[in-house]
Order: structure tokens, then C-alpha cells, then sequence
């Protein structure tokens, strides 16, 4: 019996009983799910996120957050074979599914990781130092980020449907924003069962996520201004997307990532039998191939010198001839069908578009013979290589996205030629290079920027680590402008500032400081009785400061810690040649010096409740200390952060050295790990 795909709404699952739509099978054309959202109520669930999942996302902090992800990602992972096998239906490999499946999992561990190591174990993130906004320092002002009060709703393409929803689940989630998640009905099935294990691990909190199975119908009517839009496709629905009204009307923040005419260009210098030659051809191939060429930031154009141009495409066409088209459940196959009929209607049509200004050198878009399937019945499609003999002058090669395993080559005569040529994609995702030589990369990078989200450098060097053309990183951005989308998936914690709000606090140091749970110069610093490191992480207080004795430095510290170190710097040694430098007054103490007596001065010997000191954050030297310059320290408790073993937690210490007339001649933040209960 064929599968009805069910939606995911306030927290149970809804089953359509009428107006279902077929999804078939790219490998055989057999019906392998029917989906349809007749019935369900998107007014209801968009209340019932912003109702319910909002907050109970918000109640948690960044640390819980990122543990649930964690769980997730575990979770998925155990059953990832299931998933695997169910993919092949949308026509991809093993080799494809090692990017959908492991990457999206990948993904989730990801930003586990990220947010335990980067984001605080509170709910609100204050970004940047504080800026006085007073003669006296009475009142300051600083920024900090919390999560919107609405609904992310994420529309993904059929590419990609297990990776595509979980890198924007992932940063959407430890941000503390419920989403509305809505794959491609093509590829929809997937999901689905992604989204059912999600939920049967029980790990979000109810109104979290919720899943729509086909049409959006009147989602996005009922969004407003405390919500997100995110969208990857084609740029004529992100443009639909875009200018509906309720978007437009609240000013919805849209992110989307959409077609991109993405290129690989290879350096003068890597001609024909050079390691960067070899490396360019195979992962113009790779990137023609993976999931049947449809990927955003699949190669569609191949800039290369003029004088390389007939050898590269021998090379590659050496290579295409090599890839076996089937079944792609079969080891010996290395290319599955696209994921569609229409999807490989529609690629017929842009390749024949893009012919009229370019000749076809390998393959046929309309012939293929698949190992062990049936080309009339699947969405099977042979690797095309076009030659475009005027790319200055052409215009569908930079404008028509063949959306499957196509791309054409385009020579150059000069580097600021080869810059022309890609910049007339109009803005893409991704572009690589390929040169040993640093001026061309110089050239290349600086001459094509502004036109792409990523650049990747593939050489001899980097060559055996490196990850290609086409796969985007948890930690780097992933967007593209102009034609691209304009927007910034990913990226490392920017994925997460999406969904949350910059505002912008303004009042006393001491109200900022119990506001945000951080202590900002100026607020109370009450000197403790008992020395706060033989306080527990617990019993520590955020203002907790010792007050140390002072030290005067002599010329014999300073001549015995350069031989004892080795630092004979003539500063510390020769007064003559000290007093001509510009910045000392004589012979000065070493600013590590100066540091290891700080220690000295504040660090309590006995065994006790602090454990390690494990480093030390924006340190800088204000003032020279001269000999005889006696030298106290104030330290003060910054901000407390859980670690990720509950036994301990990190406490960050301002650190501040003063010499005798109270002038601050060093400050650095010490990160101490102390034993909590």
C-alpha cells in the first residue's frame, strides 16, 4: 500500500484524506508516497509554535539547548541505515547520501558543539565590549541578543532533504526559536521520516518543530515581524516568497538561497601534468556528478585559460565517459537519476537554452543508457559538457541554471578576463580556484570577492584535507549575493543571530551588570573577606574582588628574570637604547613579569575550590613599570559559565594591575576552572 505522508501539527501527527498528489520514484517511476496538507490548519500551528514552542525553547538556556541537539544527532545517527536506503528512491548514491544524510547529522552536532564552546550557559548573548556614554562612567551602554518571540518557517528544496532541514533546524533551535518545517514534496517522504524519528526520541519540547507534508497553503499570511523566513530554491519562488504581502507588510526576516551559476577557475599556471590540473579536472567531475549535479553549489562554470581549453575538455570528458549512470543502489553505479521526471524535463530544457550559444562536447542530454534501470521509465540523465566559444559575449551560460549534471567551459586570455567572466554569474555561492601561484591567487580572491559567499583554494597543499567546491561548512557561511539569495546560512554562531534580536541597553554599570550577569567597570566590586578562590564556583559571586598588597619591582628582578627566561631584550637591559625608544622612559620591567608577580600577588597557595588556571583573554600593556614602580592588582569576578561536566565550572576574572599612583599598567581576563557544590 502506497504511504500517505503525514504532517507534523501541535504535537500529533495529521493524516490528509483528500487532495493527495503522487510522488514517484526516480528510479522507476513507481508511486512511493502520496502527500497533501488538505485540512491542516496553519493559523493553529503558527499560534501553537509561538504559543507554546516559543517559550518553552526560551525557558532553556543555550547549553540545554545545544545538549538537546546533541541528543538528536545522536539519535539519528543510530538509525541512519534506514534512511540511507529510503534516499535511493530520490535517486541518490551512497556517495550522495554521505552528504544529505551524515552531513545534516554532521550538521546537528555541529552547532551541539558550537554552542556549548561559544555561546554562554544563560538565555541572551551581550555581544562586544560596553561603550561609556558618559564623562564619569555613570551611564554605559551595551548590546545584547535574545531570541525572537515568533515562528521560524523553513522552506527547503528536494536536493538535499535530510541536510537542508537540519542545517537550519540546528542554529534555529539553539537560538530558542520554534520552527515550521516544509521539504520539498518531491523528496518530501525523507523528511518525513527524519522528522519522525526526531519526534519519536522525544527530545524537543512540545510546539518545537512541526512538519508540513506538501503545499504551504496560507502559511506565510499569518507570519509578523518576530518571525523568519528561510528559503532555498529557485530564485522565481524566493522572488514569490519575497513580495507576498504579510512578509513584505511586516518586514519578515527573509533569508533565502537560491540559483546560483557557481564557478571553478583554473590558474595559468596549472597547465596540463601540474598537481593543480589533475585536482581541477576531478572535482569538476565530482561536482557534476554528486546527486546528479543537482546541488546549489555545483561547478556550472568552467573558466580556464585559452590555451588550456582543448586539453581540459579531453580531460574531463576522459573522465565523464568513465561515470556509470544506474540504479543508484547498485555498488558499481557512481550517478543516480535526477530526482524527478520534471526535474529532468526541466534540465533538458535549460541544457537546449544554453546550446544556442554554446556547442555540446560530451554527452546527450536526451540519450542514456542507466546500468540495471530503465531510461524511459526513470529521471535518468547522461553528464553534459558544453563549450561556450564567447563567454563575453554569451548570456544563458551566465544566466540559466541547468539544475542537474551540466556545466560548461569558458576560456580566458587574461586574469582580469577570467574576472569578467565570473562576475558575469551575477552572484554565486561559491567559486574555487585552483593555482600554486600566490599572485594569481592574489589576483583571483581580491578580483572575485564581492561576487560570492565562499572561495575555495585547492592546491598541492591542501589538496588531500580539503572538503571541494561544493560542500558548506557548519562554521562558514553559506549564501551567496545577487542572484544567490543574498543570505547567510550557517556561519558559525551568524546562523544563530538570525533568529534573534540585537538591542541595543542603556543605563548604570550596575544595572547593566545584574541585568546581563556580567560585571562592567564601574559597577559594585565588594571586596570579599574570605579570598574568592577558596569560594566553590557556586558561593561565587558575579563583583566578587580581592584586593591585593603591592610589589616593588627592582632592577634585580628585571635583570634576573632575563636570564633566568632568556628575554634580554635591550628594553629590560640597556638604558641608553631604552631611553631612545619611543615608548619607554628607561629600563622597563618585562610585561611577563609584570603578569607572574600579578599571579604572585593574588594567587591563593592551598589547595582549595579553584583547580586550574587555563588562560588568559585580551591582554593588554598600558604603561611601562620602571624599577622601583611598585605594582597591586584588583581581581574581580567577570562572568561564571557551567561547564560541560557538571563536577566544575569556568569563571573569567578582570584582571587589573595598578602601579603606586593608582594608573592601570596591564588588564587581561583570567579563565579559571573552579569545583562547584
Amino acid at each position: 500500500m502506497t504511504k500517505i505522508l503525514d504532517s507534523y501539527a501541535l504535537d500529533r501527527w495529521f493524516t490528509p484524506q483528500a487532495g493527495l498528489v503522487d510522488i514517484q520514484s526516480a528510479i522507476d517511476g513507481r508511486v512511493v508516497a502520496r502527500a497533501s496538507t488538505r485540512g491542516l490548519d496553519f493559523a493553529s500551528m503558527v499560534r501553537h509554535a509561538r504559543d507554546v514552542g516559543g517559550p518553552a525553547l526560551r525557558r532553556l538556556t543555550f547549553h540545554e539547548r545545544a545538549d538537546m541537539l546533541k541528543a538528536l544527532a545522536a539519535h539519528l545517527s543510530a538509525h541512519k541505515d534506514a534512511l540511507h536506503a529510503l534516499a535511493a528512491d530520490t535517486g541518490a548514491t551512497k556517495r550522495d547520501n554521505f552528504f544529505d544524510i551524515d552531513g545534516g547529522i554532521g550538521t546537528l552536532y555541529a552547532y551541539a558543539s558550537r554552542g556549548r564552546r561559544e555561546l554562554p550557559g544563560e538565555r541572551f548573548v551581550v555581544e562586544g565590549a560596553p561603550e561609556s556614554l558618559s564623562k564619569n562612567g555613570t551611564f554605559v551602554g551595551l548590546h545584547v541578543l535574545t531570541p525572537l518571540h515568533g515562528v521560524a518557517v523553513h522552506v527547503n528544496a528536494f536536493n538535499f532533504p535530510c541536510w537542508g532541514m537540519l542545517e537550519k533546524l540546528a542554529p534555529a533551535v539553539l537560538a530558542g526559536m520554534p520552527v515550521i518545517t516544509k521539504p520539498a514534496t518531491a523528496t518530501a517522504y525523507v523528511a518525513e521520516a527524519v522528522v519522525n524519528l526526531i519526534v519519536a526520541a522525544n527530545i524537543l519540547p512540545a510546539g518545537a518543530l512541526q512538519f508540513v507534508a506538501g503545499a504551504a497553503g496560507d502559511l506565510l499570511d499569518h507570519l509578523t515581524g518576530q518571525d523568519v523566513l528561510s528559503f532555498t530554491g529557485s530564485a522565481v519562488t524566493s522572488q514569490a516568497l519575497r513580495d507576498h504581502p504579510a512578509v513584505s507588510r511586516n518586514a519578515v526576516r527573509f533569508i533565502a538561497e537560491r540559483d546560483s551559476l557557481n564557478a571553478a577557475v583554473l590558474g595559468p599556471d596549472a597547465v596540463e601534468g601540474t598537481p593543480e590540473f589533475d585536482l581541477f579536472i576531478a572535482e569538476v567531475v565530482r561536482e557534476m556528478t554528486v546527486k546528479a549535479g543537482q546541488k546549489c553549489t555545483a561547478i556550472r562554470r568552467i573558466i580556464v585559460p585559452r590555451a588550456q581549453e582543448s586539453v581540459v575538455i579531453a580531460a574531463l570528458s576522459a573522465r565523464l565517459a568513465a561515470v556509470a549512470v544506474g540504479d543508484p543502489r547498485r555498488d558499481d553505479v557512481r550517478m543516480g537519476p535526477l530526482a524527478s521526471r520534471a526535474q529532468c524535463t526541466a534540465t533538458q530544457a535549460a541544457v537546449r537554452e544554453i546550446a544556442r550559444e554554446a556547442e555540446i562536447v560530451f554527452g546527450d542530454p536526451d540519450r542514456v543508457a542507466p546500468v540495471g534501470a530503465d531510461a524511459a521509465i526513470g529521471a535518468f540523465m547522461a553528464p553534459v559538457l558544453l563549450r561556450c566559444p564567447n563567454p563575453r559575449e554569451a548570456k544563458a551560460p551566465h544566466a540559466v541554471e541547468a539544475f542537474g549534471p551540466v556545466a560548461t567551459v569558458m576560456a580566458y586570455d587574461t586574469l582580469e578576463d577570467a574576472l569578467t567572466l565570473v562576475a558575469k554569474g551575477e552572484g554565486s555561492l561559491v567559486a574555487s580556484v585552483y593555482t600554486y601561484d600566490p599572485a594569481v591567487a592574489e589576483d583571483l580572491v581580491f578580483g572575485i570577492a564581492a561576487h560570492h559567499g565562499r572561495l575555495v583554494l585547492i592546491d598541492r597543499d591542501c589538496a588531500k584535507e580539503s572538503t571541494g567546491h561544493g560542500s558548506p561548512l557548519p562554521g562558514l557561511v553559506h549564501g551567496g549575493p545577487g542572484r544567490a539569495g543574498g543570505g547567510e546560512e550557517m556561519g558559525g554562531l551568524r546562523g544563530v543571530f538570525h533568529y534573534m534580536q540585537r538591542t541595543a541597553i542603556e543605563g548604570s554599570p550596575a544595572r547593566l551588570s545584574a541585568l546581563t550577569r556580567t560585571w562592567l567597570s564601574g559597577a559594585p566590586a565588594p571586596v570579599t573577606a574570605e579570598h574568592p578562590f577558596k569560594r566553590t564556583f557556586d558561593a561565587l559571586n558575579v563583583g566578587d574582588t580581592v584586593e591585593t598588597a603591592s610589589r616593588t619591582i627592582t632592577l634585580e628582578d628585571i635583570e634576573h628574570f632575563a636570564y633566568f627566561t632568556g628575554d634580554t631584550f635591550y628594553a629590560h637591559m640597556d638604558e641608553a637604547a631604552a631611553k631612545a625608544n619611543p615608548f619607554f622612559p628607561g629600563r622597563v620591567a618585562h610585561g611577563y613579569l609584570i603578569l607572574s608577580f600579578a599571579a604572585g600577588l593574588f594567587v591563593d597557595p592551598a589547595p582549595g575550590p579553584l583547580l586550574a588556571n587555563y588562560g588568559l583573554d585580551s591582554l593588554r600593556f598600558l604603561k611601562p613599570v620602571s624599577p622601583g614602580d611598585a605594582i597591586r592588582v584588583r581581581l574581580t569576578v567577570k562572568t561564571k559559565q557551567p561547564a560541560r561536566k557538571p563536577e566544575y565550572g569556568e569563571v573569567r576574572w578582570d584582571a587589573e594591575v595598578f602601579n603606586q599612583d593608582n594608573d592601570t599598567v596591564a588588564r587581561y581576563e583570567l579563565l579559571t576552572m573552579s569545583r562547584r557544590g
